[in-house]
């Protein structure tokens, strides 16, 4: 059946991490990219986790720490203990992660590629982390530097193209027009190059909402 990838802005959430060793300090690596408050606590924790932003509280883990947590991550090295935590989760509706025991996961750690404001996960749901990797390493190789500054010209100008296209259908078309020119030169588009496309676009569609007054309209806003 697989994992559904839901997305979520976790920035300035509470994440509670228990664990202090090298598995507890790969999910905080990740983690951190996207600012959760992350706290860590274990009777003991890797000197690693000093270059990264977080709370540590060094002491075995109490019931009450996950009061008020976003999400949970199970990583003390003690599956007993995981379970534990796992279940008091559960009970309070906080999704968890114990680490390399999906049968008590509410949510999993797919393989992750983050640069800019592309993140992709890559899950196998849990059947074959081996292939989750080899993936993520083959889409890492794909993205490409023109590849993020592409992403990031489309993200400056989609709110000029919403603003000028009244419906979801002309500014996809728009959208895809200007990714394929993007994509399909040597050197990204200029902003007067990019102007006179959407101005031209803009003068087609006056052009035919003047020939076809009754033209339907489609206000969806999700391009």
């Amino acid at each position: 059946m697989g994992y559904f990838p839901f997305y979520a802005d976790i920035s300035g959430r509470s994440c509670i991490i228990a664990g202090g060793g090298e598995i507890a300090l790969r999910k905080a690596e990740k983690l951190t990219a996207f600012e959760p408050e992350i706290t860590v606590i274990a009777p003991e924790i890797s000197r690693r986790f000093d270059g990264l932003k977080v709370r540590r509280i060094e002491r075995t883990f109490r019931d009450s720490d996950i009061d008020g947590a976003f999400m949970v991550i199970a990583a003390t090295g003690d599956s007993e203990l995981n379970r534990h935590i796992s279940e008091l989760c559960r009970a309070k509706k906080i999704p968890v992660n114990s680490v390399d025991d999906i049968e008590n996961c509410s949510f999993i750690f797919p393989a992750l590629v983050h640069k800019d404001d592309i993140t992709i996960g890559i899950s196998t749901g849990g059947s074959s982390p081996v292939m989750a990797k080899y993936l993520r390493r083959l889409i890492e190789r794909e993205l490409n530097g023109k590849l993020t500054e592409t992403a990031k010209l489309l993200k400056k100008y989609r709110p000029e193209v919403k603003k000028r296209f009244d419906t979801e259908t002309q500014r996809r078309e728009v959208l895809e027009e200007l990714l394929e020119i993007c994509l399909g030169s040597e050197n990204l588009p200029g902003s007067g190059e990019i102007e006179e496309i959407l101005e031209k676009r803009y003068e087609d569609k006056n052009r035919y909402s003047q020939k076809c007054p009754c033209n339907g309209t489609d206000q969806n806003d999700t391009v």
